[in-house]
């Protein structure tokens, strides 16, 4: 799997369980949805993201546009 699939994949996956558990546990679990949504927000607009470092130094690598998958 390409580094861009996972980040979205984690991302989403974070928001979603989030909100689930912000909705069936407690509502200060919504805080979870927030700030991987703020950290969306400022990743597009500095380019910094953190869990991409991380893949990079595990050597997954970016998605190939020429790929059929990608």
């Amino acid at each position: 799997m390409c580094r861009e699939r996972i980040i979205f994949m984690v991302a989403g996956s974070l928001v979603l369980l989030g909100v689930a558990l912000g909705h069936f546990v407690a509502p200060g679990w919504l805080l979870l949805s927030a700030f991987v949504g703020f950290n969306m927000l400022q990743a597009s607009i500095t380019g910094f993201c953190p869990l991409t470092r991380i893949l990079v130094a595990a050597g997954v690598q970016p998605c190939s546009r020429l790929s059929p998958t990608a």
